[in-house]
């Protein structure tokens, strides 16, 4: 049956007013990455013969370290390993603490109090609101960006108030920005560097201010680091908890999606703020029973070896100086990121003596439809696109090939900024 023929049965009238009640299903506005879904899929159709370089996809494209891949298989083997893990295992979260001493000196994490594994950064972003928000309660995000804690803040009858991350400041938020009366009202304030989409990373300076801020207006900082090791051209991975008093004031998660090619894997942690910690974990036991085991044993084996996220950083390192090359010798004003595997670029305005680009989204549509270049459009604060580097290339030759043509494709028009 189709579902269709429920949507005036009592099963839709029963849904709960957080997405959509009544008319939930019954909106036909179309969410961004479905747009670009079809925009694909048409592409493909119109131009069967034709490669589709996709630069949209915000996952690695290679699978985790060998050695990785065979602890999963050693401890999967072993029967104590079968049951449930429920909050974590002593030996992931002391590789974890251990982990951000080795690669982020920060120093004095307790592996016991101040760190519990997670299935992954969204669900634990997806918990974490329900530790703090009450019906009014106030979220502070950051756009563009990645959603998810605000969602569920709404959820749970709380509001968002967003601070828009501009280039002329780096693309970090100006904390002065926030009105007086939003960060007394506020309970959390959601930062993610290096930053999806942007790219952009944080400064200690930067992360001393946002502590400085959050114990004058009493808000627990929750600052998202999936990329936090993925950095460039001598740049160190930084931490918030690195700051001196960022412990006082929240938590960092982390996940090893990102940098370490376990995208799949599902398996990160939070760690920082004792109290905050122990209220997550109290949620988190009540929405699941922990990840597999031989899942975290391996995840500890890949945190204690770093040398494979250098590896990995090198080579998406080299991937972005091919890219901004390539763009900027079409009359873009790309910038090779500090971290990320993402390049953040404002969209032309449109093509000299034809069509025009109102948004990023109409530039991300022009190249998948036009050019079968996929690409992720963010209009939240300007015209931009997002690049990924994270495409499929299997070694240095095949990078350069793929660049080339996208280059080569992009060549007969002339775009104006």
């Amino acid at each position: 049956m189709s579902i269709e023929q429920y949507q005036d049965s009592f099963i839709q009238t029963n849904f709960a007013d957080r997405i959509g009640g009544a008319n939930y299903g019954k909106d036909t506005s179309i969410y961004k990455f479905e747009k670009i879904k079809r925009a694909k899929a048409s592409a493909k159709q119109d131009f069967p013969n034709i490669e589709l370089i996709d630069m949209g996809v915000g996952e690695p494209d290679e699978m985790a370290d060998a050695g990785i891949v065979a602890k999963l298989a050693e401890e999967a083997a072993k029967e104590e390993n079968r049951g449930y893990a429920d909050n974590g295992i002593a030996e992931f979260k002391t590789a974890a603490a251990e982990y951000l001493r080795e690669v982020f000196r920060v120093e004095g994490i307790d592996p016991d109090t101040e760190v519990v594994h997670s299935i992954g950064s969204k669900p634990a972003l997806a918990m974490l609101p329900s530790c703090f928000i009450n019906p009014g309660d106030i979220t502070i995000m950051t756009v563009p960006g990645y959603p998810v804690l605000g969602t569920h803040t709404k959820y749970l009858g709380g509001q968002v108030f967003t601070v828009e991350l501009k280039k002329e400041n780096k693309f970090l938020p100006d904390l002065n920005e926030i009105p007086e009366d939003i960060a007394r009202k506020a309970k959390l304030l959601y930062l993610n560097y290096p930053n999806n989409p942007t790219g952009a990373s944080a400064t200690p300076e930067f992360f001393a201010e946002v502590v400085a801020w959050a114990k004058k207006y009493d808000v627990v900082v929750i600052h998202d680091a999936p990329y936090a090791a993925l950095t460039y051209d001598g740049l160190k991975p930084l931490s918030f908890l690195s700051v001196p008093g960022a412990k006082d004031v929240g938590v960092e998660l982390h996940s090893l999606s990102k940098s370490y090619n376990m995208t799949g894997w599902r398996i990160g942690f939070v760690a920082g703020n004792p109290l905050v910690v122990k209220a997550f974990s109290d949620v988190k036991d009540n929405n699941d029973s922990g990840q597999f085991i031989a899942i975290q044993k391996a995840a500890a084996y890949g945190l204690a070896h770093p040398e494979i996220t250098e590896a990995i950083a090198d080579k998406y390192s080299r991937r972005h100086n091919l890219l901004v090359d390539a763009l900027n010798s079409l009359g873009f004003k790309a910038e090779k990121p500090k971290g990320s595997f993402f390049l953040y670029v404002a969209a032309p305005k449109g093509i000299k003596d034809g069509r025009r680009f109102e948004s990023g989204e109409d530039f991300s549509q022009f190249l998948i439809r036009e050019k079968l270049i996929s690409t992720v459009p963010w209009d939240d604060a300007g015209p931009f696109v997002r690049f990924s580097v994270t495409f499929i290339a299997k070694g240095e030759e095949e990078e350069r090939r793929v660049i080339s043509e996208i280059q080569r494709r992009l060549s007969n028009v002339e775009f104006e900024f």
